[in-house]
Parts: C-alpha cells; structure tokens; sequence
C-alpha cells in the first residue's frame, strides 16, 4: 500500500509552517540556537503522521535512516575538530597563517584564496577538508590583512564548493548523476556550462572587492606583532606544511575520508611533540578540549582558540535534529506530496528547471541534509524530465547547481553548520559573499528559460543503443 496517498497537501505544509515560525520567532527574536524549534517541528510532524495513519515505530525508522544517511558527516566533524586542536598545537596552523602573510597582498588575496580552496577541493572532492585545513588558515591571513572575516569565509566557501561540485572525487557529484541516470563525466562535462561561467564572474568580484583593501588599509606594524607573536609562539618550520600535503594525498589516493582524516589527527599529534615539545597528555587534551591561545596578542589568541572534539558537538546535535525533522518528512511522503503539487506549475522546461532548483533549495531548508537535497527532487523529478526528452545530465546539473551549493548557506544545514563551527563565520554573514553560490542557480534558472546548452535525448541514438 503506498502511504503517500493518504498526505493531503495541507497535512504536508503543516509542518514546514511550523517550522517556519519556530525558528523566525527562536532565532530572529530571541537569537536562540535552532536546535529546539527543529525538535518542536519534528513533534508536529510527528503528531500528524500519527494522525494520517503511521506507527511510531514506522516515524521512528524514518528518522534513524535518515540519521545513518548523517552518520559518516558526524564523524566527519568530530574528527576533524581533532585536527584542528592539533594542528594548531603542533604549528600547522600557524605556520600555514605565517607564511601566507608573508606571500599575500591584500589586492590579490580573496582572489588567491578562492583558487586555492578550488584547487584543494577538486583534488579532495571535499568541501569539508578544504575549510578545516587550508580554509582556516586563509582565514587567519585575512584578519592578518584587515579582511573582514565574513568576506575571506565567502571566498573559502565558493572556492571549496567550486572542486566539490566540479571534483569526480566527491560524494555529491557521484549521488546527483546516479538520482538521474546521467554518466559522472557526461555530468561533469555538463556542470561547466554553469559553474564555470559564474566561477569567473565570483573571481572578477573579489578582484574587486580586493581593491578597496589595497593601497595603505593594511598596517604593516600589525602583521609584524602578528608574525613576531607566531614566531615566539611556536616552531615555525616549513615541514609543518606536510600534515595537510599529506592528508590532501590520502583522500587523492582515495583513501576513505574517515581513516584518511583520523590519519591527519595522529600526524598532527606527533608533529606535535616533534616540533613543539608537547607531552602525550597536552596532545589528548587539545584534541578533546581544543588548543587555548594565551600570546596575549587577542587577534591572535581569538584566531587560534578553537579546535577539539567538544567544540563540534553543537553542530553534531544541530545535525541530528535537522535529520530527524527530514526523516519524519521523507519517510511518511510529506516532501513527496508537495514537490508533486509543486510541479503543476512546470509546464516548460525553463519552469520545470526553476521548480528543480526551488525543490533543492526548500528540502535544504526543511531537511537541513544536501544528500536529501539531491536524492527527494531527483527522485521526485527524473519522470517529468523524460517526459519533456530532456537528457538526465540536464536533470543531474540542476541538482548540484541548487542542491550542493545552497546547502552551505544555511545554517541548520549540516554544511551550513559545519562551516560556521570550523570557520567561526555565521552563515548568514558570509552568505552574500559566495559569490559561485548565489551566481550559480540563477545561471541555470536563465539557461532553463533561454535553452542555452539545454539537451535533449536524440531519440535516433538511443533507438540504436536499444
């Protein structure tokens, strides 16, 4: 029996309206965390799943699927506040944040900043990696710089989501061909189209911005306190640069992301005691806790306090709260019945695109998962893409340009919260910064309704394929 059909449309919208408001009156007015308006919504999701028919144990079942689809992200996260913690105990960090001062100007450096995370990120395929190693230092030398930080967090973000979602190495770029049935590299291929031409118009504006900190804003006596303050601090040595060299090869070697990372951790921890002198019991409390800096020096001291398992557990439990709203909703057909009633509004393609996008970006909002964001509208979507001879990489495009790059803007989203615990950067204040991010969609909406590079299925070829 197909459960779906017993979601009206106004069961499904309950929800999401409840969330809506939870979370506008907990965090806009109250600036409270969203954890408890995501557990408030999942009781009123729960309440009317009950009501049209499902059985605890069947809610229950969706939220832990959806939970095992977060697992390996939670994980994720809490390793790599492990790496944080030692890597700046050990002086990763901080001779990555020296030696980019000396090497950086202001004119160049978010432009140099997005192309090095690109660069990072098309080799990793990962995102994530990408912000806790080489993102947090570009972090550093912007402050070193009078960069404001949210401006630097929107660089690292579009230069990590541009080798994401571009990179055959990572896991969203796998998932969106696989929901549409497109080739990885047919996709690939096709994602160009629109990221690179908003990955160049993101790079000409932060050339721009660039500008403005060029030309005397920048006090060099500040960077000196800064490099002397490093300098005394720590051993700065270039062979504290092979940590990340290393951990950057692992997962190019497609070593699994887990062991590859909990690897960078332990090389962290004898780089350590190597190079800075720390004891076993100094490696194991910052690893837990987080390295705590006491220079004296505050820009340095807020820049390097941070790291540890601990400091990822509020963006662990945000996590397991987002799942379990987007759990209760996938799994009793509540997402399913709206994206349905959505798509009577897609009578073109360049409609059918917009309603695409639209789709991934709500399932990112509501679900707080970019997995989700990729699987529900590629699921939902896929026939009527057909249905019009719309060729699947079409379909599979779509999904990344909304649904991986959108994810990192919101904060309830498991990316959106992972970059706003490993950069220190709330979301919403870098947001209008990410430049590929916003850019990205809107190309595509306009490519839906110019045509531009929308193919379809040559039904000459595929008759001889059959």
């Amino acid at each position: 029996m197909d459960n779906t059909k017993r979601v009206s449309l106004t069961m499904a919208i309950i929800p999401i309206l409840s969330l809506i408001i939870f979370l506008s009156v907990a965090v806009f007015k109250y600036d409270a965390s969203p954890h408890i308006p995501l557990i408030a919504a999942s009781v009123v999701a729960s309440l009317i799943a009950i009501k049209i028919g499902y059985k605890w144990s069947e809610i229950e079942e969706g939220i832990l699927k959806s939970l095992n689809m977060g697992m390996q992200a939670m994980l994720i996260l809490m390793i790599i506040g492990t790496i944080i913690g030692t890597w700046i105990l050990s002086g990763v960090v901080p001779t990555m944040i020296f030696y980019g001062l000396n090497m950086l100007s202001p004119s160049i450096f978010l432009v140099a900043t997005t192309i090095i995370c690109s660069i990072v990120s098309l080799a990793t395929g990962s995102s994530w990696t990408t912000a806790g190693t080489v993102g947090i230092a570009l972090l550093g030398v912007g402050q070193g710089l009078n960069i404001p930080p949210y401006i630097v967090a929107g660089a690292i973000i579009s230069g990590a989501y541009f080798g994401d979602k571009m990179s055959p190495l990572s896991d969203t770029t796998n998932l969106a061909p696989a929901m549409s049935g497109a080739s990885l590299f047919d996709h690939i291929r096709h994602m160009a189209y629109t990221t690179i031409p908003a990955y160049i118009i993101a790079l000409i504006l932060y050339g721009i911005i660039g500008l403005r900190y060029s030309g005397g804003n920048v006090d060099p006596q500040s960077i000196n306190i800064i490099l002397d303050t490093l300098k005394s601090s720590f051993n700065i040595n270039p062979i504290l640069l092979l940590p990340p060299a290393l951990v950057i090869m692992l997962v190019i070697f497609k070593v699994p992301a887990i062991p590859g990372l909990v690897g960078g951790a332990v090389i962290g921890g004898v780089f350590a005691a190597l190079f800075q002198g720390a004891s076993l019991s100094e490696i194991i409390e910052v690893a837990h806790y987080g390295f705590v800096s006491e220079t004296g020096v505050e820009l340095v001291d807020s820049l390097l306090s941070r790291g540890g398992l601990d400091s990822m557990m509020w963006t662990v439990s945000l996590i397991i709260t987002a799942l379990s709203f987007g759990g209760i909703l996938e799994s009793t057909g509540m997402l399913q019945v709206i994206a349905q009633s959505v798509l009577k509004f897609a009578s073109t393609t360049g409609s059918l695109i917009l309603v695409t996008i639209l789709s991934a970006i709500f399932t990112n909002l509501v679900t707080g998962d970019q997995y989700l964001a990729i699987v529900v509208p590629g699921r939902m979507y896929k026939e009527s893409y057909e249905k019009k001879k719309l060729h699947p990489k079409n379909l599979s495009r779509t999904l990344e340009d909304a649904g991986t790059l959108t994810s990192s803007l919101i904060p309830w989203n498991t990316c959106g919260a992972y970059m706003w615990t490993t950069l220190g950067v709330h979301p919403f204040a870098y947001l209008p910064y990410a430049f590929l991010n916003i850019l990205n969609p809107l190309i595509a909406i306009i490519y839906g309704y110019t045509g531009f590079t929308i193919e379809y299925i040559d039904e000459n070829v595929q008759a001889q394929e059959v």
